[in-house]
C-alpha cells in the first residue's frame, strides 16, 4: 500500500497520520501543499491540524491548494482518499463530500474520548468493524458540528454512507454524524481522529481496524 499524507501550513496531525499509516504496512510519503502532482499511491490522507490558521472558513484556504486539484483527480479516478478532522472540512469544501462543518453547538473548542457507532461495515474503512460495534475514538475541535440539507441527508441515510455516529453527540451534529462515506464508498472523512488511537500508549487502539481494514482491502485489490 503507498499512501500520500498532505501537509497544509497549520497541520499537526500530519506525522500521526504517518506513523498510522505505517504500522498498517503502508509506504508513505509527504506531500506539501504547494506541490501541484501527486507521487503514484493507493490512498491520499489528509489529516487534521488548523490549516492557514482556520481563516475565512476552516479548509477553505487548504481546498484551493494546488495539491489540492491532484486530490480532487485522485479521488475521480477511483483513488481512496481519507479526510480527518480539518481534512474532513478539506474534502467538503473541495466538493468531494456532501454537507458543511460548523462552529461546535456549545460554541467551545472539544477535546475529549467519545464513543462511535459503527453504522456501516460495507465500506475499506470500516470492514475490520462490526456493524453496531461502539469505538472509543479522541476528537478534538472547534468546528465538527456536521450540517446537510434534508435532501443529502436521506440521501447518505438511503445509500448507508453515513460511516460512523457520536454515542453521545459532542458538537450539535446533525443525525449525529461523525463521519461520511463518497458515492463510491472511497472517499471517508471523519472528525474523530484514528490515528491517536493505534497504540496502548493512546489510551485506546480502536483506531487500528480503520487502517488494517484499509490495509487489506489494498493489498487484495
Amino acid at each position: 500500500m503507498k499512501a500520500a499524507v498532505i501537509v497544509f501550513p497549520g497541520s499537526n496531525c500530519d506525522r500521526d497520520m504517518a506513523v498510522a499509516l505505517r504500522q498498517a504496512g503502508a509506504d508513505v510519503s509527504m506531500v506539501w501543499h504547494k506541490d501541484a502532482d501527486l507521487p503514484k499511491v493507493d490512498i491520499v490522507a489528509v489529516p487534521g491540524g488548523f490549516s492557514f490558521g482556520d481563516y475565512l472558513r476552516c479548509g477553505a484556504i487548504a481546498a484551493q491548494s494546488p495539491i489540492c486539484k491532484a486530490v480532487v483527480s485522485h479521488a475521480e479516478a477511483g483513488g481512496y482518499v481519507l479526510g480527518v478532522c480539518n481534512g474532513f472540512q478539506v474534502l467538503t469544501e473541495t466538493g468531494l463530500l456532501p454537507g458543511a462543518l460548523m462552529r461546535n453547538a456549545g460554541l467551545k473548542f472539544v477535546c475529549k474520548t467519545v464513543g462511535l457507532n459503527v453504522e456501516t461495515t460495507d465500506s475499506p474503512y470500516t470492514s475490520e468493524y462490526k456493524a453496531g460495534q461502539v469505538v472509543d475514538i479522541p476528537i478534538a475541535h472547534h468546528d465538527g458540528n456536521y450540517f446537510a440539507d434534508d435532501d443529502t441527508l436521506a440521501r447518505l441515510k438511503g445509500d448507508d454512507r453515513i460511516a460512523f455516529t457520536y454515542s453521545q453527540n459532542p458538537n450539535g451534529s446533525v443525525a449525529d454524524i461523525a463521519g461520511i462515506l463518497s458515492e463510491n464508498r472511497r472517499v471517508l472523512g471523519m472528525m474523530p481522529h484514528p490515528e491517536r488511537a493505534v497504540e496502548a500508549g493512546h489510551g485506546g487502539t480502536d483506531g487500528q481496524a480503520l487502517f488494517r481494514g484499509l490495509a487489506g482491502i489494498l493489498a487484495d485489490a
